[in-house]
């Protein structure tokens, strides 16, 4: 097996939805790779806890509540990541919630507000203020996640994946925009990865494990360090002329 590395020793990243699973993981992998970085989640506590670990690791970090869907609350999180380490290099705008399956005719208009403001609109303001930032450096590089809910449809989903869509559009366009002035924006879109929130729905049965595996043709869930192998690579020099791509990283769900 081979292991990449990067050298991201001087540069700072932000990670949304970092308290657990693909956004704590990958935070985990830009910490070890030399980057301060700074992790964001609405559960405080569990965020907090996390960036302590990476500090008691001999890591930079800080940990931050935010509510994406709230954009004071991003706004904030951009000027104190800035405030504790001067400057912001690297982001993964992960944060995002799934809710029960709905038969499109009877989804309650709260669950699509609260749906499209953390997954769509929440992408939306962390990339406005990092590009802030990022701007006035001239340089930088962005991953926004979206899902391969963004490349197809499903039954019962019809938010859900009208969100992670919409994420593939902002990604584009703003990539398109922001290119000439030396900063990357591309997204990630991960098929069924091992996390708590697919835990989770297998519990609670709106999942089926064996369906999810069965529909993967590498014939398993990812991991999220898989997820975040796709982060780092995208955030890297080695991803220097890839622009506004949607990157699927899904064992080949969207390639059936």
């Amino acid at each position: 097996m081979m292991t990449v590395t990067y050298d991201f020793t001087g540069q700072v990243a932000l990670v949304t939805g970092a308290a657990s699973g693909m956004g704590l993981v990958t935070a985990e992998a830009f910490a070890r790779a030399g980057a301060a970085v700074a992790l964001a989640d609405l559960d405080t506590e569990r965020v907090r806890a996390a960036a302590e670990q990476l500090t008691g690791a001999g890591h930079h970090a800080i940990g931050v509540r935010c509510d994406v869907g709230d954009e004071t609350d991003v706004a904030a999180l951009v000027r104190q990541t800035v405030a504790a380490f001067g400057r912001l290099d690297m982001a993964f705008n992960n944060a995002g919630i799934m809710v029960p399956p709905c038969d499109a005719a009877d989804e309650p208009i709260e669950v699509f507000e609260r749906v499209s403001a953390v997954n769509l609109r929440g992408v939306w303001a962390s990339m406005k203020h990092e590009l802030a930032q990022m701007r006035s450096q001239g340089s930088g590089a962005i991953v926004n996640c979206s899902s391969l809910g963004g490349l197809v449809g499903l039954p019962g989903r019809a938010t859900y994946h009208a969100t992670k869509h919409g994420v593939i559009g902002l990604t584009r366009s703003a990539a398109l925009e922001y290119a000439p002035r030396g900063v990357r924006i591309n997204a990630v879109c991960p098929g069924t990865i091992d996390t708590p929130m697919v835990t989770g729905m297998i519990a609670s049965g709106e999942l089926e494990l064996d369906a999810a595996i069965a529909n993967q043709p590498i014939g398993r869930l990812g991991r999220a360090d898989e997820i975040a192998a796709a982060v780092l690579w995208l955030c890297s020099p080695g991803a220097s002329f890839v622009v506004g791509v949607a990157l699927p990283v899904d064992g080949g769900y969207t390639a059936q």
